[in-house]
């Protein structure tokens, strides 16, 4: 049985013709010129957008052969989640090569979410509640934030944490390291304070008609907007992580299944696992993308990484010579044979 977590994607020609008797040759010469560009450009396009999305999956399970590994949160080459032994979840963190499980003292369980440099976040379970904390070389440190039953970190950035706590409802929390605010997305009956980058907090919210919607939330405008994948039939949005202008999480479809996605601010990708039952994903940090799918044998942790920009500029540059070239192809000069007429 599977233990819910906390947490409530060159060619030149040029051409030369005749005017002997051969005008509709010419046209039709010029019209197979210019469908063979058409067609080069669609390819060129549909391949440069299928290859932004075409980047690498690397499943990463905890040793020891736990049925439930879940990756939550990155930063450089670390990766902080939780792992699953029996009933009990322990937080760990991954290097790229070794693993090191993190479990709070005195706690039943416990759970890594977010990662900055040497700074980790999560909660942790004791006396039947739940605790937020911060975690580094220096020891750990509780968040507790007054009048509430339960509380987790979800991310860090630099001094700034956000997540969630409990009092009748459930809401969403900016801590600088000072002071707690709390952050409810207006009218909205829960929230949850997920990501945060720079001066831009995502999470989700529950609304009236309790469906769930993703939000990006600006700090210094105080500014809230709405993020749904805008596919047909989606039933819920989930925003987890944000770096820069790239947000991450998931969505369900209209037969309950979940998918990741990657929203750049224009475009939205949806991002499954190749053989998962469901995708979920939970951080972003430049190229690398982390999270969790499903299949027969459990939950398994991924790390997916997307192409290089400068693989991406490459494409883009071939797209931008081709254009040249095309301007080249479709100016026709002026050729006069012996015994003919300029066409």
């Amino acid at each position: 049985m599977r233990e819910e977590p906390r947490v409530p994607f060159a060619f030149h020609i040029r051409g030369h013709f005749y005017s002997q008797g051969a005008s509709t040759l010419v046209i039709l010469e010029r019209r197979s010129i210019m469908k063979k560009l058409i067609i080069a450009y669609a390819v060129i396009v549909l391949f440069s957008n299928d290859f932004t999305i075409a980047g690498t999956w690397a499943t990463i399970d905890m040793p020891g052969g736990t049925y439930q590994t879940e990756a939550m949160g990155v930063s450089n080459s670390n990766i902080v989640g939780r792992y699953v032994d029996g009933m009990i979840s322990h937080g760990f963190l991954y290097n790229g090569t070794s693993w090191t499980t993190i479990d709070k003292p005195g706690s039943t369980r416990t759970e890594a979410v977010g990662i900055d440099g040497i700074n980790i976040v999560g909660s942790y379970q004791e006396d039947s509640r739940w605790h937020g904390f911060v975690y580094n070389v220096s020891g750990w440190t509780t968040l507790d934030i007054p009048d509430y039953y339960d509380a987790g970190a979800y991310d860090i950035d630099g001094s700034n944490i956000v997540g969630y706590y409990t009092d009748v409802n459930i809401h969403g929390f900016l801590f600088n390291g000072t002071t707690y605010t709390t952050l409810d997305y207006p009218e909205a009956t829960l929230t949850t304070a997920v990501g945060f980058n720079g001066n831009n907090i995502v999470g989700g919210y529950r609304d009236d008609f309790d469906k769930e919607h993703g939000f990006l939330y600006n700090t210094t405008s105080q500014t809230w907007t709405t993020l749904d994948m805008p596919l047909p039939g989606v039933i819920s949005t989930e925003a987890k992580g944000i770096d820069g202008s790239n947000i991450v999480g998931q969505y369900r479809d209209g037969s309950s299944v979940q998918h990741g996605f990657f929203y750049d601010g224009t475009s939205w990708t949806t991002l499954d696992f190749p053989g998962g039952y469901q995708t979920f994903i939970y951080g972003i940090d430049g190229s690398n993308i982390v999270g969790y799918y499903n299949d027969a044998l459990g939950y398994h942790g991924f790390i997916y990484t997307v192409p290089e920009p400068a693989t991406l500029f490459l494409l883009g540059l071939g797209a931008m010579m081709l254009r040249r070239k095309c301007k080249t192809l479709c100016h026709f000069e002026q050729f006069v044979p012996s015994g003919g007429a300029a066409i």
